[in-house]
């Protein structure tokens, strides 16, 4: 038995950030792997399983919108963190954006669609009672249901995502691009390694007719 998934999901507005982008907030031109992959483990996650992302459909025209947003300057220092941690009379309190203003551009993605394909494999961390079909099973009632743990975004928290389990029998709905026999979008993140030490992995995303495969980083070298 296969347990794989095919997962619909589709918004308003979306924003996967480009790293290289300090000062604003610029998308990349789809959704990434490592988004792809919130969007899963926001429905249905354990330390038995670890997802990974095979195949990204991207259903809709590519377009942009630019706004500013207000944000705030500052963030919350880590050693009042720590402070706080060791019993230290210490308020943590993030100001609020109208009282620590500071505009910033985003350029974010509009009308936004896609299909995540993907797997979960076990982990050094599955029990006795953790199978694949048991996982799997959580997965897809609870996608059926529309149910999750944390309300899944597309990038931002302000960008909420709907879903829909596509089981057998549902086709993939067709993409915008599906004439486009290939078009490179360039390098783009794949997610982050958590090794001896945090370190960004980058692959080079090629769309053919829609569709981007997303290679394993635990595979191969990316």
């Amino acid at each position: 038995m296969s347990y794989g998934i095919r997962l619909y999901v589709w918004g308003d507005r979306a924003c996967f950030t480009r790293p290289e982008m300090k000062a604003e907030r610029v998308s990349y031109d789809i959704m990434t792997p490592s988004a792809a992959r919130g969007i899963l483990e926001a429905i249905h996650w354990k330390p038995a399983i670890r997802w990974v992302v095979d195949r990204i459909h991207v259903l809709n025209e590519i377009s942009f919108d630019s706004v500013r947003r207000n944000e705030v300057k500052n963030k919350i220092l880590d050693s009042d963190v720590k402070k706080a941690m060791n019993g230290r009379d210490i308020i943590l309190q993030h100001r609020k954006p109208d009282e620590d203003p500071q505009q910033r551009m985003t350029v974010m993605l509009r009308n936004v669609a896609y299909v995540i394909e993907a797997h979960f494999e076990m982990t050094m961390n599955a029990g006795n009672t953790d199978n694949p079909e048991k996982h799997y099973s959580i997965f897809c009632r609870r996608a059926r249901a529309g149910q999750f743990y944390h309300q899944p975004y597309f990038g931002c928290r302000e960008f909420p995502v709907h879903f829909e389990l596509l089981e057998d029998g549902h086709s993939t709905p067709v993409s915008h691009y599906a004439q486009t026999p290939e078009q490179d979008l360039q390098w783009m993140l794949w997610d982050l390694d958590y090794g001896t030490e945090i370190s960004p992995k980058f692959f080079r995303a090629i769309m053919r007719k829609g569709v981007i495969n997303i290679p394993d980083l635990y595979e191969r070298e990316v």
